[in-house]
């Protein structure tokens, strides 16, 4: 019986950062997607306090993959360890792990190693893998370097909010009109175009072209995941030629729930943001009122944005009018 190669990766950081604020960004997988490059989605599947099984989506060479991984957390030896569980062809195995060595009250050395395997070892599956493997791993190293050494300040650079409304319509037209968003250009503020690409079951890549109040134009790319039983659609920005730019990372979440009385659904629009740091210099100036400016004008312009989408949804289904809570 043939048995492929295991080939072996490994990428290394130093950060000026406690082990432990480090250990902490690892084993939060959930907020990945707001804090890791690659990282679009994460479902946790199975937690029991030691270890959990997770589905992710990840961009890779261009490409949005999938996959099911079980991963064991040690927050006493600062490690977490990875295999994946279901794979995409033609990667048959493949799994690492993470470990965070103190190097010092406030400086670590961070390691990411990855093992793996693909069907019949050809050279350019294991060149594709190898090349999607280093540029995920320096990317998810670096934005977790940046995001720990402003381990002081992370909380003020990092926001979560949500608003919902009410529509007199059932479930899947809504759905549908979400799903839809290319239908309606107008559906973005200041959109001259919408195009949205399917990119497998249940993906979608959409471009959006913006045009600004100064006349300078403006592109931006989202991964969108469905997930039609739940009523549910995540995204993630994984381009936007802003500049300077306000948002160092932004993930969401349409979901439409049936109201518990039975007269209609309520739509929540989810948003987690990283404030981009030199961005918010450049716009606002230094100190915690810039900040404070900054997220002020990105909260209101998302609101905006989810909050017009909202309104055309209400349109959408018979004319039903939102009702904004």
């Amino acid at each position: 019986m043939y048995l492929a190669p295991v080939h072996r990766m490994a990428q290394h950081t130093e950060v000026d950062a406690p082990a432990g604020v480090l250990y902490g960004l690892i084993a939060d997988a959930l907020r990945w997607p707001v804090f890791l490059p690659p990282t679009v989605h994460v479902e946790q599947l199975e937690f029991d306090g030691e270890s959990e099984r997770l589905r992710m989506w990840v961009t890779a060479n261009g490409e949005i993959k999938s996959w099911t991984t079980r991963r064991v957390l040690d927050p006493v030896a600062h490690r977490v360890d990875f295999r994946q569980e279901v794979l995409p062809r033609p990667v048959t195995s493949m799994g690492g792990s993470w470990t965070v060595e103190p190097r010092g009250p406030e400086r670590s050395l961070v390691t990411l190693r990855n093992d793996f395997s693909v069907d019949g070892n050809a050279r350019t599956d294991v060149d594709w893998v190898k090349r999607a493997t280093t540029a995920n791993s320096h990317a998810a190293l670096t934005n977790l370097r940046r995001l720990a050494e402003r381990w002081r300040r992370l909380d003020d650079l990092v926001l979560s909010f949500e608003d919902t409304a009410l529509l007199d319509a059932p479930v899947e037209p809504v759905y549908d009109f979400l799903h839809r968003f290319g239908d309606r250009p107008d559906a973005v503020p200041g959109a001259t175009g919408i195009d949205i690409t399917e990119r497998g079951p249940g993906v979608q890549l959409m471009t959006v072209e913006l045009a600004g109040p100064d006349g300078t134009a403006r592109t931006t790319e989202s991964v969108r995941i469905g997930f039609p039983h739940a009523g549910r659609i995540v995204y993630k920005d994984i381009r936007d030629t802003e500049q300077p730019a306000l948002l160092a990372a932004h993930t969401g979440e349409w979901s439409v729930d049936p109201n518990a009385w039975g007269t209609g659904v309520t739509v929540t629009a989810r948003h987690h943001a990283v404030l981009d740091e030199d961005g918010v210099r450049e716009r606002y100036g230094d100190g915690a009122d810039a900040v404070r400016l900054a997220r002020q004008a990105l909260r209101s312009r998302l609101v905006r944005e989810s909050g017009l989408a909202l309104r055309l949804a209400g349109e959408h289904v018979a004319g039903a009018p939102a009702r904004g809570a």
